[in-house]
């Protein structure tokens, strides 16, 4: 059977659960109350390290998984800015520096409604691990704001993101916290960013990464998590002597993450047959191409529309209004939106149609139950910890090029991050190994193993700091 997986966010008990997860998590809901995506995070690591630290006193005594937890710094702000009409507004700044055991703070900023403590929480503790996974030094971290980019002009962002980093700017450094973009905050948000961090500093340093390639960002950086994605599946299939030749693939999102892994797995040899953004899923089965992919850049990156457009445009195309691509059959697919988009009833759909491998693209984007459903079933699942860490592998290659003054060409960026993708899935396969002949590789399980024991062992060798 797969790993025993983390509860529901409603608190519902885990049959099986180990005595050591269960004491854990019930001091840790208490700390942390209302806090069910941090929560979610933690008590899927739980369930992995904790019984495998179980004798091993050392990691006890030095409170390692305690410590791990507990952000090293928190930090909140006030956004103030003003908007075209000469409004006042007022937005609410993070910035989450959770881990810096092997290098500095390194994470993404999200710009959205959503954004809150738990969320932002979540994602720098899955941070830690996906950083660690990609062997380069960097810790982890996470920020943002509940400001909503959609429906402002470029003015507009470029007065609140200077408002945000007027604040942020004495929190973060080349060598102590490198932010990046995530949902809300492509290329124009990280030019703001960068350049009001440079007005206020006096300096050009590599402290943002992302960044646009005339003022040191690097080649393949925009591509980097949606590829990764693509290159760890293709690992994983490898492990089943497969390929993606004549796959059909479901990918959900139409932002940058679900862009590039469409257009590695056109490349690739796959069907992708649907995208989709919060109003619903465009479901083509003549299969999305190089020009109808192209056709969906323009309208997202550009024009900034919906993807129901799509259907409008092209003949034999469906709009499923409200849907996620989930029901859809498909031999692959790639969740890469947002987090705890696919439930349990559309991973027992995915199962039904005969889909035999899932790629994270997202952070989080499967529920518990949805994660437990794919272990049990043992097909192909990769948790975004270890699939969608091209990203910040490529951040990382981004601060080695501000570092040497230097810029790597697209081909050297893009064999380095095939490279890394290869790393991670080797460390997984390493740790997560099930027992018995033929019983395949439990990549949640060694994704947390592999990435919590570098953590571990470089706070145990720096003591109780």
């Amino acid at each position: 059977m797969g790993t025993t997986l983390a509860p529901s966010t409603n608190g519902r008990a885990v049959a099986g659960e180990h005595p050591a997860v269960r004491k854990f998590m019930r001091e840790l809901k208490r700390r942390n109350k209302g806090e069910t995506e941090f929560l979610q995070a933690v008590h899927e690591v739980a369930e992995v390290v904790l019984p495998y630290l179980e004798d091993k006193p050392e990691y006890h005594k030095a409170a390692i998984f305690e410590r791990i937890v507990e952000p090293e710094r928190v930090i909140m702000f006030r956004v103030p800015w003003m908007d075209d009409k000469g409004r006042f507004q007022v937005n609410r700044g993070y910035r989450i520096q959770m881990n810096s055991a092997i290098g500095p703070y390194k994470g993404g900023l999200r710009f959205h409604p959503s954004v809150n403590l738990s969320i932002l929480k979540f994602l720098a503790f899955e941070q830690i691990f996906k950083n660690a996974l990609t062997t380069l030094p960097m810790g982890g971290g996470k920020g943002g704001s509940d400001f909503d980019p959609k429906g402002k002009s470029d003015v507009e962002v470029m007065r609140f993101c200077q408002s945000f980093m007027t604040e942020l700017v004495r929190h973060i450094g080349p060598d102590a916290d490198v932010p990046a973009g995530d949902i809300g905050v492509g290329g124009r948000e990280v030019g703001y960013l960068f350049g009001q961090y440079k007005r206020i500093r006096g300096g050009f340093e590599g402290v943002l990464t992302g960044k646009g390639l005339s003022f040191g960002g690097s080649l393949i950086r925009p591509e980097a998590t949606g590829y990764g994605a693509v290159y760890f599946a293709g690992e994983m299939l490898k492990t089943k002597r497969n390929t993606f030749a004549k796959k059909v693939a479901v990918v959900s999102g139409s932002g940058n993450v679900s862009q590039y892994a469409v257009e590695k797995l056109i490349e690739a040899g796959a069907k992708v047959v649907s995208m989709s953004d919060s109003g619903g899923t465009i479901y083509d089965k003549n299969g999305i191409d190089a020009k109808k992919l192209a056709w969906i850049m323009e309208l997202k990156n550009e024009r900034r529309g919906r993807i129901s457009e799509y259907a409008e445009q092209f003949k034999g195309v469906k709009y499923m209004k409200g849907e996620t691509p989930w029901s859809i059959k498909c031999d692959m697919a790639f969740p890469c939106a947002t987090q705890n988009e696919l439930d349990e009833d559309d991973a027992k759909a995915l199962l039904k149609s005969g889909c035999i491998l899932i790629s994270e693209g997202a952070n989080m984007p499967c529920t518990p139950e949805a994660v437990a459903a794919f272990q049990d079933a043992r097909i192909l699942y990769a948790p975004g910890k270890a699939s969608n860490a091209g990203g910040v592998a490529v951040s990382g290659l981004e601060m080695s090029q501000n570092s040497q003054r230097m810029a790597w060409t697209r081909q050297e960026v893009d064999q380095k991050l095939r490279g890394i993708m290869r790393d991670i899935h080797a460390q997984c396969v390493h740790w997560g190994k099930r027992e018995g002949k033929g019983q395949g590789v439990d990549y949640v399980k060694g994704a947390n193993l592999a990435g919590f024991m570098k953590v571990a062992n470089a706070m145990l060798a720096q003591g109780l700091v």
